[in-house]
């Protein structure tokens, strides 16, 4: 067991960004070329390891002597802005919680998120995708597919999912836009969250008082069933994880998988020819692009062996999955795009015990959106250059501020 490590071989800081939309920072290779964990510094000023290869961040995602607690002093938070503060009354959501708290309240609404749950509301997602894309023929080019179709297709799901009027959603976003960017300061983000969680909390207020036929509805009366009353604050925390993560996550997909098979049109004819392969093109392009490549963070509590390194009690660990995704001992030429490569595992939803919850959503949405967008507007092409394109390299999910596109 290595006591002390090797100094880093990179000089960064992480979080590293992507010079290249379609492949991760140089950096990464060389970490893993030099070993699978390594002491690396973040923009926050704190010290953390950084896991490099695949087998390593999944060994370390299913151990339970590592904490999700982003509130203990040890995680490793990127940037200063982005460290949380406990405040009173505050009630830590899934992502935050370690067993045995976690797996109890999983399971309370893990039914909500089933297969067969999922397909069911495939029939309303393909209207609403047909629906954007209709406004979208009748108006004019180029288009903003962010603002026409990205955006606003995962965004009512989840507002119908959860029982979120739609009519709100641009209170929503912006406010989760603004926890997610990296840049904005903590006065800021602070006001974000208490302003969502207000809304929020009046949203399951009013839901209590009258259960409508929705997650958070059902959620209530299952509450009241099981428990005698619903947990109200449990509830808001839930609604508002899920919010955020419902529609920004699969909204940065949607324009980012467009642009890739736009670039790619040898690849894009795969689906394109036989949209049975549409499911295996998804799991390549979340492999891919890895957008939430900081979610596998974790902090130790207690001392633990990763890589062949000593990690001890209270020291935080990147579990860089982007890198994990692209380590070529797990993926043959990962750098390259191949819908047909079928490799399921990946950890762009992270792995064990808190991987994404509406994972089986996400997928449904893709394929539809991406079967649908190509069949329904076969000449769709770039309006802009790749390389004009406003990337966001500010945000804790990578993605794209708009794209322009024309037929």
């Amino acid at each position: 067991m290595t006591e002390v490590a090797e100094p880093a071989t990179v000089d960064a800081v992480f979080p590293l960004e992507r010079s290249c939309p379609f492949a991760p920072p140089p950096a990464y290779e060389k970490l893993r070329e030099a070993g699978p964990v390594h002491r690396v510094t973040m923009q926050s000023g704190q010290e953390a390891w950084a896991v490099t290869r695949l087998e390593d961040v999944r060994q370390m995602l299913t151990d339970p002597r590592f904490s999700s607690d982003r509130f203990n002093p040890g995680f490793p938070i990127l940037t200063k802005a982005g460290r949380q503060v406990r405040r009173p009354g505050f009630t830590p959501s899934l992502i935050n919680m370690d067993p045995p708290e976690h797996g109890a309240a999983r399971r309370e609404v893990v039914g909500e998120f089933t297969v067969k749950r999922m397909k069911a509301l495939q029939p309303r997602i393909q209207q609403i995708v047909d629906e954007h894309i209709d406004a979208i023929l009748a108006g004019p080019k180029p288009a903003d597919l962010v603002s026409a179709l990205s955006l606003p297709v995962p965004s009512l799901v989840i507002c119908e999912l959860l029982g979120v009027p739609y009519a709100d959603h641009d209170f929503f976003q912006v406010r989760s836009s603004t926890l997610l960017n990296r840049e904005v300061d903590q006065e800021t983000r602070v006001k974000a969250v208490d302003e969502l969680q207000e809304y929020l909390d009046r949203l399951v207020a009013t839901k209590e008082a009258e259960p409508t036929d929705d997650l958070l509805g059902r959620q209530i009366l299952k509450q009241r069933e099981e428990h005698g009353e619903a947990q109200h604050d449990e509830l808001v925390s839930l609604a508002f994880l899920l919010l955020i993560a419902g529609h920004e996550t699969t909204a940065n997909m949607i324009s980012l998988g467009t642009v890739a098979l736009l670039e790619n049109p040898d690849q894009l004819a795969i689906i394109k020819n036989d949209p049975g392969k549409t499911l295996d093109a998804v799991e390549e392009l979340l492999r891919y692009f890895t957008i939430a490549e900081f979610a596998t963070s974790r902090v130790a509590t207690q001392d633990v062996e990763i890589g062949g390194q000593l990690i001890r009690e209270g020291e935080g660990v990147l579990g860089l999955s982007y890198s994990g995704n692209r380590d070529a001992a797990a993926f043959d030429n990962p750098d390259d795009l191949d819908l047909e490569r079928g490799a399921r595992h990946h950890v762009a939803f992270g792995f064990g015990p808190h991987q994404c919850l509406g994972q089986n959503l996400a997928r449904m949405e893709l394929q539809i959106v991406f079967d649908t967008l190509f069949r329904r507007i076969p000449e769709l092409k770039l309006a802009a250059p790749v390389e004009q394109l406003p990337f966001k390299h500010d945000s804790a999910i990578f993605g794209l501020y708009c794209l322009p596109v024309t037929w």
